[in-house]
């Protein structure tokens, strides 16, 4: 591989291509923020949640709010991923800022159901397409990576939740209950795209197989699915104490979703009691590894 991801990002020519990105995800943040939820009072997730929930409080204009929160997170951001980094999500948060004061946008339906989705699908896909940029258009990431650095016990996951656990919580107090579900549902939509656009549907998973038969599943994976593997030497210790440590070699091969079924497949008609372990892969980079589009 020619250069690293980060080397890759920062590259001039792609600055145009992040650049890209950025205004796509502006724009798709702020068509799915005006056109769906704003009319409808609905919220998403993060600090542009805590925006709109303070914009519908105080009655403040929620490009100004969206603003002056979001970018003392960057600043923090700026000591842990890089003036890059903090440079283009400000210039992301502020252009979001701009077209949400003075873009006009249709109201696109009264129907909450489609409202809650629908503006979930926009926002979630303007959060990933910036992210694929380089940037961040909410500074919920970036707070709870820095939280977790001083909690060991909690992942960054695990912070995200319980930030979004106590907004939605004070959105039934400001807003009603059957707005800060549907708010819910923005969120949830909302998660998914921005997970589908950062990873695609080739989203990849780690297999490791233990079995008797790794040169057999070895030559169905290279051969039959047209993938790489990497051969681990190993032993196999059973029983209570580990008594009989046969040595084999361990196999480990990255997969897309989509060909998962197929690999689980080949390796139960090989050895039904072979030994699989498998895990998400959030990037891949270089070997018999596709590349991804937008990417």
């Amino acid at each position: 591989m020619a250069h690293t991801p980060a080397t890759t990002i920062n590259r001039p020519a792609s600055e145009v291509q992040n650049a890209a990105f950025i205004i796509a995800g502006v724009i798709a943040a702020a068509f799915g923020l005006k056109a769906f939820l704003l009319s409808s009072h609905f919220i998403d997730g993060g600090v542009t949640g805590v925006s709109m929930l303070l914009a519908a409080l105080l009655h403040l204009p929620l490009a100004a709010l969206i603003l002056v929160i979001n970018l003392p997170f960057v600043a923090l951001g700026y000591r842990q991923m890089g003036r890059r980094f903090a440079v283009r999500s400000a210039i992301g948060i502020g252009g979001l800022a701009l077209v949400l004061a003075f873009v006009p946008f249709p109201d696109i339906t009264s129907d909450r159901l489609l409202t809650a989705v629908f503006g979930g699908v926009f926002i979630g896909a303007g959060i990933g397409l910036a992210m694929r940029g380089g940037a961040v258009l909410d500074g919920t990431e970036i707070a709870a990576l820095l939280v977790s650095r001083h909690l060991t016990l909690l992942k960054v996951s695990d912070i995200i939740l319980i930030l979004n656990v106590i907004i939605f919580g004070v959105a039934v107090w400001v807003l009603g209950t059957e707005p800060a579900l549907y708010s819910m549902l923005t969120y949830f939509a909302a998660s998914r795209v921005m997970e589908f656009v950062l990873n695609g549907i080739e989203q990849y998973t780690g297999v490791t197989i233990v079995s008797e038969h790794s040169e057999t599943i070895r030559l169905a994976i290279t051969e039959g699915l047209g993938r790489g593997v990497t051969l681990y030497q190993g032993k196999a210790g059973f029983g209570k104490r580990g008594e009989q440590l046969n040595e084999r070699d361990i196999v480990f091969t990255v997969v897309t979703r989509l060909e998962l079924p197929q690999l689980h497949a080949e390796i139960r008609r090989i050895d039904p009691n072979a030994f699989v372990v498998q895990y998400g892969i959030d990037d891949a980079h270089g070997g018999i590894i596709k590349k991804r589009p937008l990417h």
